[in-house]
């Protein structure tokens, strides 16, 4: 049976900012803040991203360890490390991008206008980040400019995520958007493919998890033509969860 789509809730719940094309990232192009490593590879600060995510048994511990991590080429650029909002043991997990300036200075994921937006779609399925919804990134580190994360920033910061997600043990994770996405699924495909589909999800440790693809909040403040699909992605992971408990 095919969702039926609430036309009147979808405007209400996706109603966009007066100015929507001024989304979150800022327009400047900047170029990737280049860091002194040492002689350390993205393997090597990868590898010990491992073992300090594997010794953390508590989100506190793996919180403190991610923000003592010098692996990350971004940190010296940044107001802090943006690593997790929400309840720590929650059935539904929200994965993002990173942060962007607003992150960075709060210290917590999805608190600018696209964060607004997330919460107002999380609401529509009766989730709420201080109720029963997890939050976090694939990067914790702000890019310079708000551009898009690179690989090796991602590689360093995936053991981290990885053991979030074990520590967590939600039931469902929500990748919001199109970096999110292609980085847990290690998927080529762009998000208007990978969206409205269940993926199956597993960690190296083996925690299994399925994965609902949607669009990113801040896309949707550019452009709102697409909120009908976002609520169709809604309905379905409303579903599942139903399923899943």
């Amino acid at each position: 049976m095919g969702v039926s789509v609430d036309t009147a809730l979808v405007d209400a719940l996706l109603k966009s900012a007066p100015h929507p094309a001024k989304a979150e990232r800022s327009a400047e192009p900047a170029a990737p803040v280049q860091v002194r490593r040492g002689s350390k590879s993205v393997s090597d600060w990868a590898g010990e991203a491992r073992a300090a995510a594997k010794s953390a048994t508590t989100l506190d511990a793996l919180a403190d360890a991610i923000r003592a991590f010098e692996g990350s080429p971004l940190k010296a650029a940044c107001e802090q490390a943006v690593v997790y909002d929400g309840v720590p043991v929650a059935s539904l997990m929200v994965i993002g991008e990173g942060p962007g300036a607003e992150e960075d200075r709060h210290g917590r994921p999805f608190v600018g206008k696209a964060g607004q937006l997330l919460d107002r779609m999380l609401a529509a399925i009766g989730r709420s980040r201080n109720e029963n919804t997890f939050i976090t990134n694939v990067n914790y580190w702000r890019p310079q400019g708000d551009r898009v994360p690179e690989a090796d920033e991602l590689a360093v910061c995936r053991p981290f995520v990885d053991r979030m997600i074990e520590l967590v043990q939600p039931k469902l994770i929500i990748a919001a958007g199109g970096v999110p996405a292609a980085s847990l699924l290690a998927s080529k495909d762009g998000i208007m493919k990978l969206r409205g589909n269940e993926y199956a999800y597993s960690t190296p440790d083996g925690f299994r998890a399925p994965v609902f693809p949607i669009l990113h909040p801040a896309y949707l403040l550019r452009r709102p033509q697409d909120k009908s699909r976002a609520w169709r992605d809604l309905m379905l992971i409303e579903k599942r969860l139903a399923e899943l408990s």
